[in-house]
């Protein structure tokens, strides 16, 4: 096959972005699986139809397809060596609502959730919600045959599916759905290809009846193999739900009607806690015929520790009551008095009560998400141990009768025992049987894959002898393909293979997965070849057995990064709806990058343009690093990359004017005004940003006539003992010194107000953070060992360090240990480094409360604060003094330190900035503060068209302390230097005499010259 040749027709043909370049390949690389492919390409249609024209041109080629929704797929089912057809960032509409049939229209890329939000104006749901509803297609869902929790009460997808319209790779086009005899003859009747694929199924499921009767198991969890079952005439012929859970392999789903359901408008949920896992499903067959439960989920004692030893989801432990496994059995109804009488009933009938230390129940919707949450970050947070030990899918998804399951679960223990797979978490949907866990396989030698191999092979017979399923939701795709005959047997995978062979007969959709499937054992992401090359690195990767290969290899695929709302993670994809543009696609380029598999699309190593293009829009907002289950921390891979990348090369213009700016900011004070003026005046402003490597779109931020420096010094406040047990450190950071120093004296005030004594760092300090964000690491680590040296008599007496800024705070608790991670003393810095409200909530003396403000506040917090130092502290300083706050959870606000200032950032910062701050700043009532402790979020709010000015809460804390507030806008009080348009105009017109008069004078001496 002519790839350039596909290329390029794919560009003449199709409506949309194609992408055949090294970057995309590697982004699209693997799913969520152990496997990898690299693609032929990518191609991201911009509608249906582009989508259709895409197929039509491979099949001329000849070329592999691959239909892709959020990618997280488990089992293999979304990497391919093929043109991946991407539909999310644009197929995505809700076609048409009919509520009166409770059903809708949609497109392959529409999201769950966001479907759901469609639909919530009409109380109607989509019922299967797998744990990545947040980002997981319907397309994906269609395609894998998706359950979740919710299965317990609307079954799978299969279930809720109505009709799809379909394509074959031979371009047959046509709506499928249940088919009556008449409806049957009649497309027979019609001839051509159509006629041709139901004549075939009827004849492969005549012929195949008995046995689909007999070997398919009656579980509510059967996902495994297609769904011949759904062919048989009691079952209507039904062509839909036989596609369903085809994994791309049969048909590209171009539209789907679904089947909707009534969102309940009460629910309740009852926890009940067991001995272990075993016991609990046990109980499962007690608990379902005593209820009719909406979920019935899972979790052991195993996730619990894990949770506990990563410091995760702590706030939803602490809902569970006493014992070391759980169910989580949810109820819901029309009235709350129905849904909670269910719960009581059924303790009723299990001889407990509500009192007992093992039961916890609760009808409260906000400490039942927190409940469900701990059982929903199970992929998460056993993914990555803090043993060390890297745990992985294969054997994730098995399902059984629910009866048999507690059985079921001692067989699979000791299983896990003969391999010394000790201590797996077991977890699920155990209502309906299905077990998830993760594995701790060694995937690198050639006996650790002969053991994972085996272990398949057994567990695909231990299950068969249970009367289960391979899959109870995540599908077949390679990693189960080859198990089906342990399954199913030999005949009914033989249909199978028929049933391939009437749809796609040159097996160019998807192959290799489900039917004529790779070994189980090939095409690892892996694998005993892997062999990346080693890397020395700036940063020390403390929890990562200080290894970046480890590091990059934190991300498992779930793709939480992918999501459109709520936390922070991640912006740039929230903004481009682009892989390559997620904290998933970025961190599988740079597993590409470490060149461990000789086909990687990635060829160059930290040279590498592809990598560099990928981090370039990464705003290193730290949103994964919190926000990501397995906590990927893409800011500093970012930043060790640009280390390595540009080593003894040229930098771009804003590494040196925006990576450098503690020291210009310092050498402002030789002449601030005069420095204003240049920023502001058109001509040079213009000219220095071309300079600079800044956008044209912005305005530079304004210096202080005085820095905080200089007016601490006037004041002459004598440095208190540093073992005096009142006495703190304020930060000095470079923002609130040069340029909103109202900020650090309204700390002052506020501190000393709290009997406090102030001291500041005399010489220059600084964090060394826009050095780390340029990735100047070498330079960084100088920064930072001498403001360790300044700071080392307030080290040795354990004196407490303020920071105001959130970015140079987060420094010095997460970065700094990780750049200098055997330096006692920037550990002992990480310990003694404390926000503002830290301090003065913490550590204030007994009685002292700040002033009542009693006002509503838009607060927006600084994701570096959100990801590393939580903003708990905040939250209860500002309840204390009296603040309503709104605390927004609307993401970055896209400025994010240097990024949004740099030139070709403005409009994805833009972007990122008025998906959820701008908005929401507009909206707040003119009497409420604006509160960002950040000075990039205050600069994008100022510079955003709010007409509003952000303060930070200090400032708040402190006009409190004065009589009078202003009714609205109360920011007024906050003083900020301006810019003086009278200087600009008189600097620019003083340059241009100036200039006029050299013209002259160069003309008068020419003329001169030549008499």
């Amino acid at each position: 096959m002519d790839a350039r040749a596909l290329e390029k027709a794919l560009r003449e043909r199709v409506e949309g972005e194609v992408r055949f370049d090294a970057g995309s390949r590697g982004a699209y690389a693997t799913d969520g699986s152990n496997y990898r492919q690299v693609p032929i390409g990518v191609v991201v249609p911009r509608t249906v139809e582009a989508g259709a024209d895409a197929v039509a041109v491979c099949a001329e080629f000849g070329a592999p397809v691959l239909s892709r929704g959020g990618g997280t797929s488990l089992g293999g089912q979304c990497t391919n060596t093929a043109v991946v057809i991407d539909w999310t960032k644009y197929c995505h509409r809700l076609v048409s609502v009919d509520v009166a049939q409770r059903t809708c229209v949609v497109e392959p890329g529409i999201v769950l959730d966001e479907l759901n939000r469609q639909l919530s104006d009409h109380r109607l749901q989509f019922g299967p919600k797998p744990s990545t509803h947040s980002h997981c297609s319907l397309g994906g869902m269609i395609g894998n045959n998706s359950c979740g929790g919710s299965a317990q009460a609307y079954g799978k997808t299969v279930d809720n599916v109505r009709r799809l319209e379909i394509l074959t790779y031979d371009g047959t086009r046509c709506w499928v759905g249940p088919t009556s005899d008449d409806e049957y003859e009649e497309i027979v009747a019609g001839g051509g290809r159509r006629a041709e694929i139901y004549q075939g199924l009827r004849q492969i499921i005549d012929r195949t009846m008995a046995d689909v009767r007999r070997g398919f198991p009656r579980i509510p969890r059967r996902v495994s193999g297609y769904n011949l079952d759904s062919l048989l005439p009691e079952n209507r012929f039904d062509l839909a739900r036989a596609l369903v859970g085809s994994e791309g392999t049969l048909v590209t789903v171009l539209h789907a009607e679904l089947d909707l359901v009534p969102v309940p408008p009460y629910e309740a949920l009852l926890v009940l806690g067991y001995g272990d896992i075993c016991a609990a499903a046990d109980d499962v067959p007690r608990l379902l015929e005593q209820s009719a439960p909406t979920q019935l989920e899972a979790l052991d004692g195993r996730m619990a520790q894990l949770m506990r030893e990563e410091g995760a989801y702590l706030d939803s432990l602490r809902e569970l009551p006493e014992g070391e496994s759980w169910l989580l059995v949810q109820f819901t109804g029309e009235s709350q008095e129905a849904v909670d009488e269910q719960g009581h009933q059924l303790l009723r009938a299990l001889g407990r009560g509500e009192d007992d230390a093992t039961v916890a129940f609760s009808d409260d919707p906000a400490r039942e998400h927190k409940m469900l949450r701990a059982r929903e970050a199970g992929l998460g947070v056993t993914a990555r141990p803090p043993d060390g030990r890297e745990t992985w899918e294969g054997w994730e998804d098995s399902a059984v009768p629910p009866e048999r399951l507690g059985d079921y679960l001692r067989d699979l223990k000791k299983l896990f025992a003969d391999f010394g797979y000790d201590h797996p978490s077991l977890y699920g949907h155990f209502g309906q049987g299905c077990v998830h866990t993760r594995i701790p396989f060694e995937l690198k030698s050639a006996e650790g894959i002969a053991a994972f191999r085996e272990f398949l092979f057994r567990a695909a017979d231990l299950v068969a002898s249970y009367g289960g399923s391979l899959s109870g939701e995540h599908g077949d795709g390679q990693a189960r393909g080859e198990l089906l005959s342990r399954m199913f047997g030999e005949d009914l995978v033989a249909a199978f293979g028929q049933v391939k062979a009437l749809f796609d007969p040159g097996d160019r959709m998807n192959p290799g997965k489900v039917v004529s499937p790779y070994r189980v054992d090939e095409n690892l992401r892996l694998g005993p070849h892997w062999r990346p090359r080693s890397h020395h690195t700036h940063f020390g990767y403390p929890d990562d057995d200080r290894s970046f290969t480890r590091a990059v290899m934190r991300c498992v695929g779930i793709g939480n990064c992918r999501t459109h709302e709520g936390g922070v993670m991640c912006p740039s994809y929230r903004a481009t709806g682009e892989e390559e543009h997620s904290t998933r696609g970025r961190a599988r380029l740079l597993f590409e990058m470490l060149d461990g598999h000789a086909d990687s699309a990635i060829t160059d190593g930290w040279r590498s343009t592809e990598v560099r293009d990928a981090l370039d829009l990464c705003l290193a907002c730290k949103g994964c690093k919190s926000d990501c289950p397995v906590g990927v921390d893409m800011a500093t891979y970012k930043a060790e990359f640009l280390s390595h990348h540009y080593a003894g090369r040229l930098r771009p213009a804003a590494h040196y004017s925006m990576g450098w700016l503690p020291l210009w900011a310092r050498l402002s004070r030789l002449a601030p005004r005069l420095i204003n003026a240049a920023l502001d005046a058109p001509g040079f402003a213009r000219l220095g940003k071309r300079l600079a490597g800044v956008a044209a779109e912005r305005d530079a931020p304004v210096f202080a006539q005085e820095s905080f420096l200089q007016w601490w010094a006037a004041r002459g406040t004598p440095e208190p003992d540093p073992a005096d047990p009142r006495t703190v450190v304020l930060w000095p950071d470079t923002f609130s010194t040069y340029f909103h120093p109202h900020v650090t004296k309204s700390a002052i005030r506020v501190l000393e107000d709290a009997g406090f004594n102030v001291a500041v760092p005399t010489r220059a300090v600084c964090c060394g953070l826009t050095w780390i964000s340029t990735g100047q690491l070498a330079t960084a680590e100088r920064v930072l060992r001498r403001t360790l040296d300044v700071l080392h008599p307030w080290l040795a007496a354990g004196t407490p360090i303020v920071g105001l800024e959130p970015s140079c705070t987060a420094v010095f608790r997460a970065d700094a240990p990780e750049l200098l991670p055997d330096d006692e003393d920037v550990q002992q810095l990480a310990r003694q480094f404390r926000t503002f409200s830290e301090q003065i909530l913490n550590h204030a003396p007994d009685g002292w409360r700040p002033r009542p403000l009693a006002r509503p506040a838009t607060v927006q917090t600084h994701c570096h604060q959100h990801a590393v130092m939580k903003d708990g502290a905040d939250r209860e300083l500002m309840k204390r003094a009296g603040i309503d706050a709104h605390v927004l959870d609307a993401g970055c606000c896209g400025l994010a330190g240097n990024f949004g200032f740099e030139r070709g950032h403005h409009d994805l910062s833009m972007t990122v900035a008025e998906q959820g701050v701008l908005p929401a700043v507009r909206e707040a009532a003119p009497s409420a503060l604006v509160i960002a402790d950040g000075f990039s979020c205050r600069t994008q709010i100022d510079q955003g068209g709010t007409g509003r000015r952000a303060v930070h809460l200090a400032e708040v804390l402190a006009m409190g302390m004065d009589e009078h507030l202003p009714a609205d806008y109360p920011e007024q009080l906050a003083d900020r230097p301006e810019a003086s348009t009278l200087d600009s105009r008189l600097l620019t017109a003083s340059t241009a005499a100036v200039l006029a008069a050299a013209a002259a004078g160069a003309y008068g001496w020419t003329r001169g010259w030549r008499r």
